[in-house]
């Protein structure tokens, strides 16, 4: 961790701006453009103020590097962009995507998206990714010329995978379901929240009430009415403090949904160990399959119905010499597939080392970070709590005076 980027260069997503232009069909749009700016650690702890380097993203370039990132690097736990628009959120917040609220709380969780991948042991090294932060012109090039789209698995074969391999690893399987329950319990626990926050809104607007009640009131009181004034002063403010609050406490949700689609990096590994689990249960099939053609050949015995058995029976056998040549391919191609299997065997060795570390790496990574946000919200609303004690306190006192 010591190398890790995140340690030689601060890095910051410092502003986030409203911008029009044209799309790839030549159709006007509008988007947002984040500012990203880098300094370099090392010159600063020498006394000296190193330059700041700044460049500009659009959110879909964010999303180029992410896919970039799990097809290269499929045995990681890739970190996940914060959402492209607002979802579980209290009926009083906009789910517009360019609503400056949502764009701010984006900006942070696209910072901390590039700071998660720059102290990622593995991920901080990749060029691609250092280019993305300091190279403006020519980066999406850069990417393409990777071919990373190649190697990107299809959904069909990704889906024959999960229905048709035989020996799954049970670690990856328990780790799917895992994930999935993961997802449904941080899903549910946003919900709750979201309706949490709505009663919430409602209770602080009403004492607002109070507050316009109270002062109605202390117009008709001579003796009562600076008390009666000072009480609904107090509701009033109380009231109005809801709106910086919930918003508050919507960048505590935002650290629950990160791990919400964290949930879907998981599945993502436990997806491609599926698929290296069925090309090496398919290439030992077809291995096992021509080694029982090559003996047929050799032995003369056909073990199971085939169309080339019963085609022979027809039409005759084949001459020695044509028999001796398909031997021969065959046994070049068993050796040729021998190889294939060892050689898919050893990656996927090294496949499920390397997923593993990683694996570890981000549970304690979750576990830290869930217990940071859980608390930090047991905080938030023990002391919404003594709020709303210390305004009835002060009402109290204003009674009391009356």
């Amino acid at each position: 961790m010591e190398d890790c980027l995140a340690k030689k260069m601060e890095i910051t997503v410092s502003e986030a701006e409203k911008r029009t232009g044209r799309n790839a069909m030549n159709i006007q749009e509008t988007y947002t453009a984040y500012l990203i700016e880098t300094r370099a650690v090392e010159s600063q702890s020498e006394g000296q103020c190193a330059p700041v380097d700044s460049l500009w993203r659009r959110y879909s370039e964010f999303e180029l590097l992410r896919n970039y990132l799990s097809v290269t690097y499929p045995h990681i736990v890739v970190p996940p962009l914060p959402e492209k628009r607002a979802d579980f959120v209290w009926h009083k917040l906009s789910a517009d995507n360019m609503d400056p609220d949502f764009v701010e709380r984006r900006r942070i969780g696209l910072e901390n998206f590039l700071l998660r991948v720059a102290s990622h042991p593995v991920l901080c090294q990749d060029k691609i990714f250092y280019a993305f932060l300091t190279q403006e012109g020519g980066w999406k090039e850069m990417v393409n010329e990777t071919g990373f789209q190649l190697k990107a698995d299809s959904r069909l074969k990704a889906l024959n995978a999960t229905f048709r391999v035989k020996n799954p690893d049970k670690r990856f399987t328990e780790l799917k379901h895992y994930s999935d329950e993961l997802q449904s319990v941080i899903s549910h626990l946003l919900r709750v929240r979201a309706r949490v926050a709505d009663r919430l809104y409602g209770v602080y607007k009403v004492h607002g009430n109070y507050g316009r009640v109270f002062s109605e009131w202390s117009a008709i009181e001579k003796e009562m009415g600076d008390g009666l004034q000072s009480a609904g002063h107090h509701m009033d403010v109380y009231a109005a403090s809801i709106d910086d609050i919930l918003e508050e406490e919507e960048h505590y949700a935002d650290q629950l949904k990160e791990y919400l689609f964290y949930a879907e990096a998981l599945r993502a590994v436990c997806r491609k160990h599926e698929l290296m689990q069925y090309d090496l249960e398919m290439a030992a099939q077809d291995l096992a399959s021509k080694k029982q053609q090559c003996e047929e050949l050799a032995t003369g015995t056909v073990r199971t119905f085939s169309l080339k058995g019963m085609t022979s029976k027809l039409f005759g056998q084949e001459t020695p010499e044509q028999r001796e040549a398909k031997i021969k391919v065959l046994e070049e191609q068993i050796q040729e597939g021998e190889e294939q299997l060892k050689s898919k065997n050893l990656e996927g060795r090294d496949f499920v080392k390397s997923a593993w570390a990683d694996i570890e790496r981000f549970k304690e990574q979750k576990n830290h970070d869930l217990k940071e946000a859980l608390i930090s919200y047991a905080v938030m609303q023990i002391s919404m709590c003594k709020k709303g004690i210390q305004v009835w306190t002060n009402a109290k006192e204003c009674f009391s005076k009356m």
